[in-house]
């Protein structure tokens, strides 16, 4: 009897184009939080007004992540995730024709937000139809990795080219090239290989509304998404307000630019070699107690840091050891929620992470007179602290002690 099931190269194109996508949506998402202190001066507003431009992606998240992990699991990720590189495409090029106008600015920067989820909620999806269950951790890692090298190059990128262009020029600029993404996605992806990917039965889903009831009686599942909330709001916060972070201890916009991207090359490794070592020893809490673990000196690092030397470092080893419990968290989601919908298990993980933007709105209100985010921080420190007793909660998915 012949396999029914194939692994096939074009899986490689259709996550290149999707890494692609998630690519330019954070550089749209993350490029003003490296100038927000020019960028206020330039639009005549505040520093929490900036601030907002980046927190809108995570308010826009929260009331539509579950209505798109509908679309998703209804009617296929291409569809979904083209409607969303689509908006970002559109918005994205508004954003930089708005000019000085903050108020269009913030309107297209809401437009450029509802995109997002329609991204975000397919990140184990793909991997789902296209690659084998040993290598899907991976798979979602090099799409975090794809969101990482987009939020690094905003970071870098941006306090660069806002010494020799506009910042609306620099924002059209960010807008085309989501347009070109969102082209060559449409044009190259495809939902399904003309084989399973996997033995019969292992890619059969539940409907999406039975998925969300039974995800959510699987008690390992809302300890998964207590650390995703934590995870996610401490990496959010430092990215929203890295120049407000270091300014008050004589850094520039420059030094915020390399200290975010210094905290991404960090995650990009982390978010390769971490999941890649989950799914080759089949273990997914003893990685996670790694990644939570090894994230707490390198934000204490980042709190006290009056050196560049410390300060690059730690953010460097806070962005390998926090970004690979990403995606680790999201694969261990789609395997103890099954027949949960990939998009469903993804899109909490993503809704618990983005509703961190409390978090966010937290550190500033912590902001001390001086403007220090010291208290902030030693929050965030605790925070991570929590989560080693959550995981404590998480124990590897039978089906992987299984395969070991």
């Amino acid at each position: 009897m012949t396999t029914q099931y194939k692994i096939y190269p074009y899986r490689w194109v259709v996550l290149a184009v999707f890494m692609f996508v998630n690519v330019t949506i954070q550089i749209l998402w993350i490029s003003y939080a490296p100038i927000t202190g020019p960028a206020a001066a330039f639009y005549a507003v505040d520093d929490l007004q900036i601030g907002l431009l980046s927190m809108s992606f995570m308010i826009a998240f929260i009331p539509l992540s579950i209505p798109v992990s509908w679309v998703i699991d209804t009617y296929g990720f291409r569809l979904a995730v083209s409607i969303g590189a689509i908006m970002m495409g559109i918005f994205g090029i508004l954003r930089g024709m708005a000019g000085t106008n903050y108020t269009l600015v913030l309107w297209s920067t809401f437009g450029i937000a509802a995109a997002q989820p329609f991204l975000l909620n397919t990140w184990t999806k793909v991997p789902a139809n296209w690659f084998a269950l040993e290598e899907r951790a991976t798979a979602v890692g090099m799409v975090t990795l794809a969101g990482l090298v987009g939020t690094a190059l905003g970071m870098v990128l941006t306090p660069i080219l806002m010494e020799s262009m506009a910042i609306p020029t620099i924002q059209l600029y960010y807008g085309s090239i989501a347009a070109v993404s969102a082209v060559l996605f449409i044009v190259l992806s495809r939902e399904t290989p003309p084989t399973p990917p996997c033995p019969p039965g292992g890619e059969v889903r539940a409907l999406m509304l039975d998925g969300l009831k039974h995800a959510l009686t699987v008690k390992p599942f809302w300890f998964d998404l207590a650390i995703a909330f934590i995870g996610l709001g401490i990496f959010n916060g430092i990215t929203t307000w890295v120049e407000s972070i270091i300014r008050p201890r004589g850094f520039t916009p420059t030094d915020a630019g390399t200290l975010g991207a210094l905290m991404i090359v960090g995650g990009v490794i982390g978010a390769v070699v971490i999941p890649a070592l989950s799914d080759k020893l089949h273990k997914r809490q003893l990685f996670l107690y790694i990644a939570f673990l090894g994230a707490i000196p390198g934000l204490i690092g980042l709190t006290f840091a009056t050196s560049s030397t410390l300060l690059f470092a730690s953010a460097f080893v806070l962005g390998f050891f926090l970004t690979s419990a990403m995606p680790i968290a999201m694969q261990y989601a789609a395997e103890i929620t099954h027949p949960t919908p990939e998009g469903t298990s993804n899109g909490l993980i993503q809704l618990f992470g983005q509703a961190a933007v409390v978090f966010v709105f937290i550190m500033e209100a912590l902001k001390s007179a001086d403007g220090s985010f010291t208290r902030a921080l030693l929050l965030a420190v605790g925070l991570l602290v929590i989560s080693l007793f959550f995981i404590s909660q998480m124990k590897d998915p039978k089906e992987l002690v299984q395969e070991k």
